[in-house]
């Protein structure tokens, strides 16, 4: 397979195998093991001297697709797909510490990755700090002799604050640690963490990379002696792997991932200009914004917006419920990146577990909304948020 393959051409073809039937579509191998034509030679694939699948549970063809399409996407050497974007995330962190190690992790994480590093991770002995990642004199402060992991998104979930990702790198490595990379929100089209020196990225498939409401996936991406060294045995024996027909699933999502995403990134742009214009809103968040509190570090580190789009109502629960119960062709849910345009209120759904004092930190109020933007016709959008705020009090 070439190298030098564009995105649009690796995710219709990269890792592509096919069988002796010669099948245009990739073929869903929906097996649990697979055999062997004598006993030695088995022995020698569990030796690892001949190479093969052993148990579906360790990868299997279509699997291997996948993954090998993400590794060329992303410009990593290697990858396991997992079952979610959590088991992603909990496998990419927790299989490089150990009891008595240090993790230090932005604050501003989705619900259930705070969770992990937060309330999960200490129950084995493994201690957590929480920075405000948008500086980085707080991660060099909360640096200890036994740290291990640094843990962030960029752009965050769901206020879409950004991170320096290239100076963590640099204090990761100047520390011994290293730095893993959720990067669901700025996709690997508009964002590479590990070109600018992060050594894990996590991504939930669920969410672009499907992108039509149809499965659950995750994937993290490294080199090869990294996950030689942390990820491989822990995948083995724990069990996070994805099901091949998932993953068929997510290499027929991916094909339309860049056509999917620069639509959806459109949309958000244009929600997100109508909004900043409206009475009933505070303050709008969207990285491809001039606004943006940190748009000089965007315009470094990505190369586009994003489908998301953060905006504050100003009264309250009140009013960010009536809007969306209101909108019509926008559905409420918890899920982004989908075709679909979607909505939430974080407070109630995704961050609802955090304290009020948290979400305070976080800089999510009873009044905002997260919007993911999805491949309708732009103005159809528009006019639906439109209609939608007349329900809304100013």
């Amino acid at each position: 397979m070439s190298k030098n393959w564009r995105p649009a051409t690796q995710l219709v073809h990269g890792g592509t195998l096919r069988s002796q039937y010669g099948e245009t579509s990739e073929a869903i191998f929906l097996t649990q093991g697979f055999v062997y034509d004598s006993s030695e030679a088995a022995e020698a694939r569990f030796k690892g001297e001949t190479d093969g699948f052993i148990y579906a549970r360790y990868g299997s063809p279509t699997n291997d697709m996948f993954e090998k399409r993400m590794c060329m996407l992303e410009g990593a050497e290697d990858a396991r797909a997992t079952a979610s974007g959590m088991a992603a995330v909990s496998s990419a962190i927790l299989c490089q510490v150990k009891a008595g190690d240090h993790i230090v992790a932005a604050r501003a994480l989705f619900g259930s990755c705070r969770w992990v590093v937060e309330t999960l991770a200490p129950r084995y002995g493994v201690e957590c700090t929480l920075v405000d990642g948008r500086d980085l004199a707080n991660w060099e402060k909360a640096v200890r002799p036994n740290t291990k992991v640094f843990f962030l998104e960029s752009p965050t979930n769901p206020t879409l604050e950004v991170i320096d990702i290239a100076g963590v790198a640099r204090l990761a490595d100047q520390v011994g640690a290293k730095l893993v990379v959720d990067n669901v929100f700025a996709t690997p089209l508009f964002q590479k963490p590990l070109e600018l020196g992060a050594h894990v990225v996590v991504y939930s498939a669920t969410k672009h990379i499907d992108g039509q409401g149809r499965c659950l996936g995750g994937v993290v991406l490294s080199n090869k002696q990294w996950i030689d060294e942390n990820l491989h045995d822990y995948f083995r024996h724990t069990g996070p792997a994805m099901s091949p027909f998932n993953a068929w699933t997510l290499l027929k999502g991916i094909e339309t991932l860049p056509l999917r995403v620069k639509q959806q990134t459109e949309n958000a742009r244009r929600v997100a200009d109508f909004l900043a214009d409206q009475p009933q809103v505070a303050r709008v968040i969207y990285p491809g914004r001039r606004d943006h509190p940190q748009a000089d570090l965007i315009a470094k580190q990505m190369s586009g917006g994003s489908t998301l789009v953060a905006f504050e109502l100003k009264g309250g629960k009140d009013a960010a419920f009536a809007l969306q119960n209101a909108l019509e062709i926008v559905r409420i849910s918890n899920n982004l990146g989908d075709s679909k345009s979607l909505i939430t209120h974080p407070a109630t759904t995704t961050h609802k577990n955090l304290s009020d004092e948290a979400r305070a930190e976080l800089g999510i109020s009873a009044g905002t909304v997260r919007y993911s933007a999805g491949i309708e016709d732009s103005d159809d959008i528009v006019e639906d948020f439109a209609q939608a705020l007349k329900h809304v009090r100013a």
